[in-house]
């Protein structure tokens, strides 16, 4: 099977590289510095867990491995029904060339509930990291998969900077613990957000048993997320009863003709 993976970042480099001629990473900066304080993405998602279960609700119009998930896709109804269905956070997707998705979304998302908003990409570069806070994320996705440790915390600490939640996507041991290597927590006040996905972004195989397979080992400090492949409440218990209380839930609920309405049913 080919590497979904590759064939992604192969275009982000050449993404990059337009972006980075359309505009000086100075004047990206100053557009970022610019923005209001970030909405305190860990946080709204710790409130929620607390009191039963945390969920990242995703924006997404469509995937490589399943195209066109939602024909009637306008991101600021979304947002809102996600909002009343009981979501602690949003994730939008901005990857055009892939998942059919555009900055324009998160904006527009972020303009219609107060709930924080993580920039869901494939981000490989500062400029991207920059460009997330200039156009309001609350937080940034950062992929194991797609970038060396060493790589991956710098980018981590620049988003740390910028005041925005860091969450690191990993989906397998060697990853989590050269994540875990890392120590990321320390850097700021919050905890990092550890996010492990449930699919094998290589090959888009999807296992549920991913999370609890590895969640032992790994330290106090860090607020661990399911995501991928919940679809139905029997998932979510599951996940429950394993200590898992966070959860990034995007294609079983868009496809619904009310997410909020099946989110709050999932999550009953």
């Amino acid at each position: 099977m080919s590497d979904i993976l590759e064939t992604i970042l192969a275009r982000k480099r050449i993404e990059i590289a337009e972006l980075q001629a359309r505009i000086a990473i100075g004047n990206l900066e100053r557009i970022a510095l610019a923005q209001p304080s970030p909405r305190g993405f860990a946080a709204a998602l710790s409130a929620k867990a607390a009191a039963g279960a945390g969920v990242i609700a995703e924006i997404k119009k469509a995937s490589p491995s399943k195209g066109l998930i939602r024909e009637d896709f306008n991101p600021g109804w979304l947002a809102e029904d996600y909002a009343r269905g009981g979501a602690a956070c949003l994730s939008v997707l901005t990857d055009e060339q892939f998942f059919q998705g555009h900055n324009d979304y998160l904006v527009e998302a972020r303009q219609h509930t107060p709930l924080p908003v993580i920039r869901k990409d494939f981000l490989i570069d500062e400029i991207q990291i920059v460009e997330a806070r200039a156009i309001g994320a609350d937080c940034v996705l950062l992929i194991a998969a797609a970038l060396e440790p060493a790589r991956l915390g710098e980018l981590a600490r620049l988003a740390q900077d910028l005041e925005m939640d860091v969450l690191i996507e990993v989906h397998d041991r060697p990853e989590r613990d050269a994540m875990l290597a890392l120590d990321l927590p320390s850097n700021r006040t919050g905890p990092v957000l550890l996010g492990i996905n449930n699919r094998n972004l290589r090959t888009f195989e999807t296992r549920l048993e991913t999370t609890i397979e590895l969640l032992d080992g790994i330290p106090a400090g860090y607020d661990v997320i399911t995501e991928s492949g919940i679809g139905v409440p029997a998932d979510v218990q599951k996940m429950l009863a394993a200590g898992v209380r966070r959860f990034l839930i995007g294609e079983s609920l868009m496809r619904q003709p009310s997410p909020g309405d099946a989110l709050r049913a999932l999550i009953a």
